[in-house]
């Protein structure tokens, strides 16, 4: 299952955050640095209404959404990756998710109080982005000491993993960003290989109080220029909101958001834009036993989304019988698209699209 990392500075939101993204209360939440010891893990499903209308013209009453597992990860500090405050034995944690979700106080609370003492968004983002090259550096110097034996003895694959290597140590030190502009065809996978923290796809999450959530603020404006500078995304969110949002009822929380002068929660522009960010994409299997959700990422074929379901369905792939949501939801039955002729049959070299309702063919 795909993971995403929430980090960020003591006192910046994170735990509520993620009791809300949750609708739990598994972190506990306190006006303190470091409530939060061990990785808090939540599995989230994926917000997708078309999974309602497919469960009425499938007249079921199972359906399985996509999910995302977040991680809620204790607050770094400043000289975290040379074990200040709880240590770089949090990095680790961060090395082991698909995505970061960095968030970013940007709101003003006198009985909050901030690590640093004052409120600088791009301070913080810098203080984390710096921890997290410096734990990648020592990644790295780590490597080139094990490598530098098959160096010396000129074996082909360590040679060009030392240039890799002496690349990325200067791209770190001087606090570039690691792209795969820097490296021909016959070095990314070693840069792959060190699943590196800076390589990671990045959300900022502007954590804003009540009044700013639907406009915003200075602090938001600053943290939207960064990200654009950056290559990164942004989602204006109120934590503490949020965290009231899921003691609702959906009518009771649509009002709600009326009257803050939002459509939807930060919560499901959260979960859709890590979505988004992974270049994910969704695909249904529709039956009378059951709607379903299937996650695979942008451009993978059919033969190769059908082994997400199982890995005989891949290896005995004869074709797939596809259509598309639209039309499928226009015709609201398998027999009236196949009499209209929008269901098609697809081999081996189909890229499945968004939306897609699959069926699949296949001998064992």
């Amino acid at each position: 299952m795909l993971r995403a990392g929430i980090v960020g500075l003591p006192n910046v939101g994170k735990s509520t955050l993620f009791n809300a993204l949750t609708s739990s209360k598994n972190a506990e939440s306190a006006n303190y640095p470091f409530c939060t010891i061990e990785p808090n893990i939540g599995v989230v499903t994926v917000p997708d209404e078309r999974l309602w209308v497919l469960k009425d013209i499938a007249k079921t009453n199972v359906v399985i959404p996509t999910a995302i597992e977040f991680v809620d990860i204790a607050g770094l500090v400043k000289g975290a990756s040379k074990g200040e405050g709880l240590g770089n034995q949090f990095l680790g944690h961060i090395r082991e998710v698909d995505a970061i979700i960095q968030v970013v106080r940007c709101f003003i609370d006198e009985n909050t109080v901030h690590v640093a003492g004052k409120i600088d968004p791009l301070d913080d983002i810098e203080i984390i982005n710096t921890e997290l090259a410096l734990a990648d550096l020592s990644t790295v110097e780590k490597r080139k000491e094990r490598v530098s034996k098959q160096v010396k003895s000129k074996e082909k694959n360590a040679l060009i993993e030392d240039v890799v290597l002496d690349k990325l140590t200067e791209l770190l030190s001087e606090g570039k960003p690691i792209s795969t502009d820097n490296f021909n065809e016959e070095e990314i996978p070693f840069v792959n290989n060190l699943h590196l923290l800076c390589t990671k796809p990045v959300i900022y999450a502007a954590n804003v109080s009540e009044n700013d959530l639907a406009s915003g603020n200075e602090f938001v404006d600053k943290v939207k220029e960064y990200a654009a500078q950056h290559d990164a995304q942004v989602v204006v969110i109120s934590a503490q909101i949020e965290a009231e949002l899921v003691e609702l009822s959906p009518e009771e929380a649509k009002d709600f958001m009326k009257d803050l002068g939002i459509e939807s929660s930060g919560i499901e522009r959260m979960i859709k834009s890590v979505y988004n960010l992974l270049g994910l994409r969704t695909y249904f299997t529709v039956g009378e036993k059951e709607v379903r959700a299937w996650t695979i990422t942008a451009g993978m074929k059919a033969p190769q989304a059908a082994g997400v379901i199982h890995t005989d369905f891949e290896k005995g792939f004869i074709r797939a019988e596809v259509t598309s949501y639209d039309d499928f939801v226009s015709a609201g039955s398998y027999a009236v698209a196949k009499d209209r002729g929008v269901t098609r049959l697809e081999g081996k070299e189909y890229v499945v699209q968004d939306g897609d309702i699959m069926h699949f063919r296949f001998a064992v």
